[in-house]
């Protein structure tokens, strides 16, 4: 008797959303030493180097990153330079670009050690009251040369002073017109923040994805980039909890249906600590508009003690949601990210790595 076999396809879990905040020490002594160099012009102009081995770079994730890929049952993370490390306020644009540049060649390095469970993503040379296109040559080095698959852009360099015209200004133009070009998307995300007012992780973050929606809703951006895609993290701020409020602004704003509005163009993710949030989330957002991410190891770190799991355990809460089916969930997981990150299905088999 002849046995055929049959491979079994399986949803790949792909985390959209991942900083590397485990970095070895070194690299956060670059920058220490880099902003301490900013009152003399000799050392600030210099770019410097950074001496990390594999072996570091190894240790910083084996017990951290990797752990909980494995622990968690995620296959890949999208992964970037730590969020809240980018700064963009401290010195000028040539500090940002030698600091940008570093960090996407550690990006880079780490990829390479584990291509089964990171793919890239840039951080940009941002630099307030610096023209966009000042990032265009460090995008275009990251996808091109280090294969990265998108960038992090943030809305306000000024680090909560928020001294920057709105994304859908044409201010912005000449950079999107380079994301269209190579096909990348850009998740909105902010860095630190130096306005007393607002709390990073738990102020300005939010802040900026709920004005990040706002500025979209308002515009025909993407009448002018019908291909241009943004990821909209932390679960699209607190725009999930107003679907409401939005819909009636756009409605009386006489703006397309917030569904419309979205379809092509603007994403969320699961960065959304609680199973009610996530159940929200998946009730209001279109199913096709929302991508599995986790930001771990990231802003919240500790064990839930009502549930006795970490906080950014995100794929326990979507997987608790009763009335998610195979499809819907592989939408989630998988299918929604290779929609929106379409160079990652270079680097991904469908199903396995």
């Amino acid at each position: 008797m002849r046995i055929l076999h049959f491979e079994v396809s399986r949803i790949m879990i792909i985390d959209c959303h991942g900083h590397y905040t485990t970095a070895p020490k070194e690299l956060q002594i670059y920058r220490e030493n880099q902003i301490a160099g900013l009152s003399d012009p000799s050392r600030a102009a210099s770019k410097g180097i950074i001496r990390i081995s594999d072996d570091q770079i190894r240790e910083s994730l084996e017990k951290a990153q990797l752990k909980f890929q494995r622990e968690r049952g995620t296959d890949v993370t999208i992964f970037s330079p730590r969020a809240s490390a980018m700064a963009h306020h401290i010195g000028d644009q040539t500090t940002s670009l030698h600091w940008s540049q570093h960090c996407n060649d550690l990006i880079a390095r780490v990829c390479e050690l584990y291509p089964d469970n990171f793919v890239g993503v840039c951080q940009l040379p941002q630099s307030p009251g610096v023209p966009p296109s000042n990032c265009i040559e460090e995008l275009a080095r990251s996808v091109n040369e280090l294969g990265f698959i998108g960038c992090n852009l943030n809305p306000d360099p000024s680090g909560g002073h928020w001294t920057a015209p709105p994304l859908t200004d044409r201010y912005w133009y000449p950079l999107y017109e380079k994301m269209v070009e190579l096909d990348v998307p850009a998740m909105v995300h902010v860095s630190s923040s130096c306005n007393a007012n607002f709390h990073a992780t738990g102020a300005h973050y939010i802040n900026a994805d709920t004005t990040a929606f706002m500025q979209f809703l308002t515009s025909d951006l993407f009448k002018d980039f019908p291909t241009l895609r943004f990821i909209i993290p932390h679960g699209g701020g607190a725009v999930p909890y107003h679907w409401g409020r939005y819909r009636g602004l756009a409605q009386d704003m006489k703006r397309p249906p917030l569904d419309e509005l979205m379809r092509n163009n603007v994403f969320f993710d699961t960065c959304v600590y609680h199973l009610a949030g996530i159940e929200l989330l998946l009730k209001v957002v279109p199913l096709g508009n929302i991508l599995f991410g986790s930001e771990m190891v990231g802003a919240v770190r500790g064990i839930d003690p009502e549930t006795g799991h970490y906080f950014d355990d995100t794929k326990r809460y979507v997987d608790a949601v009763a009335s998610l089916g195979g499809e819907q969930k592989q939408q989630i997981f998988e299918g929604n990210a290779r929609k929106v990150y379409p160079r990652i299905n270079r680097r991904l088999r469908r199903g396995t790595l």
